[in-house]
């Protein structure tokens, strides 16, 4: 329940995908919270279309990945990634996607990542948070404006379908409010220094059962190639009917009303057919991470704090990843039992991801300016010995973007404030193949269980210590968390494999899954090992 003298103990402000998580995160975790949002809450054009490892992992513990599954493009639908003149013209590269889309567990995670545009992604969130005890979702309702003090936020906000203004008191505010954040830019926080990289524009459009008017088959990502490199890319948005065209656009702003769309869908395919145009918009390429995510009791997550080309598919994920660790540090200092350190770390964990990713996506969209020339359209030995050489340059280039799940389940905190490091030096940060490692800061290993459960399952709530054969007497880690109303439990795992994985016989896991401590006997003093993975660490 809300302090008496507050509204809400946390103030949600956007109600895309990224606050919605939140909110979803903190009713999971029992904390009330308001969402306001100026829309309705409609998802009317089609906008982030990749749901990562990490992502999907979140939402199973949620109880909504099925639902995802599908919601998104049909389960055997594949997700491979087509490099081409066009849909009917010459094949460049291929790359197949095994381990993406469908249902059942990989080696690294009991989930796969799907292709779930917010169409259809904002609404199962949208209906999980407004399910959740003491989450209370308000449309239509306008962010005027905040000011805060030492005790808490107090946002003046508007109903816009009676006009009526009114206050939320909360004791944090929590800025999910996108790219041209007003709360951002009364904080005075920068968003970076990284730039514009350019101007896309994007069509929207409805056929159904495009694959069938070619010979490429069923595609998930088709990136269309001139003599100018690759122009656009064609996506299917629930693999039926629904598509999107990206056109990667100048460096000069285009007026859509000025796009020639019809054009660009024959250009895109390659031949004629029948389809009906939904809209065409354009939007800003970019590459930023703010300065800082945090200004007293106001915090920045998702695009509010950074922005990155889609080229990959990481900014929704990056942002949903900022959610969940967010949530527990939030649901740990309103419950009382965090240090002062403790929402403190969530800049230093979760800046350090953005900057990856934003860097890695820009990387992306630069592989992306190929040396041709106007004979990789034509069939002659000239544009088959140039297709030839693309094709092979672009298998290279662009493995690390297509396949492999280091960018959503590798990255590391390095040097977090509330980890405690055992001295064998930095695990491997990948953005391509990624291994299982219980080294602290990493994303704890998923091993499977019986009936079809994971490892990962057993997370989430608080602390776990994780004890394997000769893990030793765990009591006074216990008795430490106890002394300080930390969340823990201690789970004895038997089985060598999962031992092994965990490459240690000790392993606490924090309550959003990331090793905190791991260690072959109990620390020598358990209180201060309990005091630094929550935060009160001097």
């Amino acid at each position: 329940m809300a302090d008496e003298n507050f509204d809400t103990p946390v103030l949600i402000v956007g109600g895309g995908p990224i606050g919605l998580a939140l909110a979803v995160d903190l009713g999971w975790r029992g904390i009330e919270c308001i969402l306001v949002e100026r829309t309705d809450g409609t998802i009317d054009l089609p906008r982030a279309n990749s749901v990562d490892l990490r992502t999907m992992e979140f939402a199973r513990r949620w109880g909504i990945a099925e639902e995802i599954r599908q919601a998104g493009i049909p389960q055997d639908f594949p997700h491979t990634a087509l490099y081409a003149t066009s849909l009917g013209g010459f094949e460049i590269a291929r790359f197949e996607r095994a381990e993406h889309g469908g249902t059942g567990p990989l080696d690294v995670s009991p989930e796969r990542p799907q292709r779930c545009n917010q169409l259809f992604l904002d609404p199962i969130l949208r209906a999980k948070a407004a399910s959740q005890p003491g989450v209370d979702v308000r449309f239509l309702t306008h962010f005027d404006c905040f000011s805060q003090d030492e005790t808490g936020v107090t946002a003046q906000v508007t109903d816009l379908e009676n006009d009526r203004t009114y206050s939320i008191r909360s004791q944090y505010l929590v800025a999910c409010c996108g790219g041209r954040s007003s709360i951002r830019d009364t904080l005075g926080i920068p968003l970076g220094n990284q730039g514009v990289l350019g101007y896309p524009a994007s069509i929207f459009f409805r056929t159904e059962y495009l694959w069938e008017r070619h010979d490429k088959g069923k595609t998930a990502l088709n990136f269309l190639i001139d003599a100018g490199g690759v122009w656009a890319t064609l996506i299917p948005l629930d693999g039926r009917e629904l598509w999107r065209i990206t056109l990667h656009g100048s460096k000069d702003y285009v007026d859509p009303k000025g796009i020639d769309a019809h054009a660009i869908i024959s250009r895109v395919a390659g031949f004629d057919f029948y389809y009906e145009l939904l809209s065409c918009g354009s939007w800003i390429r970019r590459e930023m991470v703010a300065d800082r995510y945090r200004e007293g009791r106001v915090l920045l997550a998702g695009d509010c704090a950074h922005q990155n080309t889609p080229t990959g598919g990481y900014g929704m994920n990056t942002g949903i990843g900022d959610a969940v660790d967010l949530s527990w540090k939030l649901a740990a200092t309103l419950n009382g039992w965090a240090g002062d350190g403790l929402l403190e770390s969530y800049e230093s964990e979760r800046r350090p991801v953005a900057v990856r990713n934003v860097t890695e996506a820009t990387a992306n969209y630069r592989r992306r300016n190929l040396a041709t020339s106007e004979a990789v359209t034509k069939d002659s030995d000239e544009g088959r010995a140039l297709r030839a050489k693309l094709g092979a340059q672009l298998s290279e280039a662009n493995e690390r973007q297509h396949r492999g799940h280091g960018i959503a389940l590798g990255h590391i905190y390095s040097g977090s404030p509330i980890c405690v490091y055992d001295g064998e030096g930095d695990a491997p940060d990948t953005v391509n193949d990624f291994i299982q490692t219980s080294y602290p800061g990493s994303r704890a290993p998923h091993t499977p269980l019986p009936a079809g459960q994971s490892t990962l399952d057993l997370f989430g709530k608080g602390f776990v210590l994780l004890r394997f054969p000769g893990g030793g007497d765990v009591s006074a880690i216990g008795v430490a968390a106890d002394a300080r109303g930390v969340p823990f439990r201690v789970i004895d795992i038997g089985e060598p494999d999962i031992a092994a994985t965990y490459e240690r016989r000790l392993a606490l896991v924090r309550p959003d899954g990331v090793v905190a401590w791991r260690g072959d006997a109990p620390p020598t003093d358990a209180a201060t090992l309990i005091d630094r993975v929550r935060g009160a660490a001097t």
